[in-house]
């Protein structure tokens, strides 16, 4: 102690003191230092969790919103689909409906085309004499028809409703053919005329006999003389060789047996 002043002593203390105090702050600035480096690395790992976490919230917003608008056109499609398989529904319904409504229409029809058939058949019979082969031959083939079951109902209904025209055609036409005919047990070819079904008439090939249909007596009258030319011309007009003119012919009186 009496070697070094107390001044040197001091100083060596202070400076102990000192080196003490920096080694010290040395340790605190270099646990600051690893501190802030260990939280830069936290940060920086929290940070790549944060922006991990928001890229998947992204791509989860994402295929969220693409799955609503999927579910939005499923939903509209089934909902088509519905409305679809409903109305498919009611058409069936119907059709079953129908068909039983065509089964019992059928049922009923049947028998009227039959009756149909049988009222046309005796209504020729009874009609004026002209076209009877072919009239006859009309009736025979709807008979035949009625009786094929390769031919549908409704065929066969609008084939007897043609028959049924043809003989209302009839009514309102002009025509004029050539056909043979019996006149007192004799067939002869003659020219025939009708007139709608006020009149029927026929001339003989040669022009000297002409007669009409007496509807009462279901017989032919002879035509007077004088009353043969208009027979002729209008025959000639029924086969479109002469222009339509007015003609007087003799027609049945419905209450008498006497032409008009």
């Amino acid at each position: 102690m009496n070697r070094f002043p107390r001044k040197i002593i001091a100083s060596l203390t202070a400076w102990l003191l000192t080196l003490w105090v920096s080694a010290a702050h040395a340790d605190t600035l270099q646990q600051s230092i690893t501190l802030s480096v260990e939280n830069n690395r936290q940060e920086q790992q929290t940070q790549q969790r944060i922006d991990s976490i928001s890229e998947q919230t992204r791509t989860m917003l994402e295929e969220f919103q693409t799955l609503s608008r999927e579910l939005e056109s499923l939903t509209a499609y089934n909902d088509q689909l519905q409305r679809l398989l409903d109305s498919q529904d009611e058409e069936k319904a119907l059709l079953h409906q129908q068909m039983d409504d065509i089964e019992l229409t059928q049922q009923e029809i049947v028998p009227l085309m039959l009756r149909m058939i049988k009222e046309l058949d005796l209504f020729i019979a009874g009609d004026m004499p002209f076209l009877n082969k072919e009239r006859s031959h009309r009736v025979q083939l709807l008979r035949d028809l009625m009786d094929r079951s390769d031919v549908a109902v409704a065929e066969k209904y609008r084939r007897v409703m043609e028959a049924y025209q043809i003989e209302l055609d009839y009514s309102r036409t002009l025509e004029a053919y050539r056909e043979e005919i019996d006149i007192g047990g004799e067939m002869i070819t003659v020219d025939v005329l009708r007139l709608g079904r006020v009149g029927l008439y026929y001339q003989t090939l040669n022009g000297r006999d002409a007669a009409y249909w007496n509807q009462r007596r279901q017989s032919w009258v002879q035509i007077q003389t004088n009353e043969r030319l208009a027979v002729r011309r209008a025959l000639r007009i029924a086969n479109q060789q002469a222009a339509p003119e007015l003609l007087e012919l003799p027609v049945p009186s419905v209450h008498s047996d006497v032409a008009e």
